[in-house]
């Protein structure tokens, strides 16, 4: 038994040694293809550094340019604040004035109905309450007339012949 483990700690040994031995190898095909392409990326860093610098002149600029359009930015939000702070004055003050007119012609309207009710309130007791008793009194001296005048009516052919028309 001696003999059986120790041929087996040999296999295992064995594996392990080409397991290391292909390791190696892929190590060593990792660093040429580094080296590879840190060949070819040296050429590239010049222009990777100008690419850097010219994006630093650009953030540079930029950082400038919306610096002045935030100061010019909060100079119109200060104008329009102000503008909008008058706007409101003056709307304002144009409602009041409105509310103080309507009041005034709800009340010359009140005043001018008012006054026309007491103008056919005059009319009612100074012009129709004599016309009325004017037509009581005509009523009265038709009746009277009429009533003198019946003496002198036509026969029943004659009161046959109104009604016949009404008919």
């Amino acid at each position: 038994m001696d003999q059986t483990l120790l041929i087996i700690i040999a296999a295992f040994v064995f594996v392990a040694a080409v397991a290391l031995c292909i390791q190696a190898g892929m190590l060593f095909g990792i660093y040429r293809a580094t080296k590879s392409l840190e060949q070819r990326a040296i050429p590239l860093l010049p222009k990777i550094d100008a690419l850097v610098e010219s994006s630093r002149a650009v953030v540079e600029d930029s950082k400038t340019q919306i610096h002045d359009i935030t100061v010019k930015t909060n100079e119109i939000l200060d104008s329009t604040k102000k503008q909008l702070a008058r706007v409101d004055e003056v709307l304002e003050d144009a409602t009041a004035r409105a509310k103080v007119q309507l009041e005034r012609a709800e009340m010359v309207i009140d005043d001018t109905m008012q006054r026309a009710q007491e103008a056919v309130a005059v009319v009612h007791s100074g012009v129709m309450k004599p016309l009325r008793e004017i037509q009581g009194v005509a009523a009265g001296i038709r009746a009277g007339v009429n009533y003198l005048l019946r003496g002198r009516r036509d026969g029943p052919i004659h009161a046959t012949a109104d009604e016949e028309m009404f008919i």
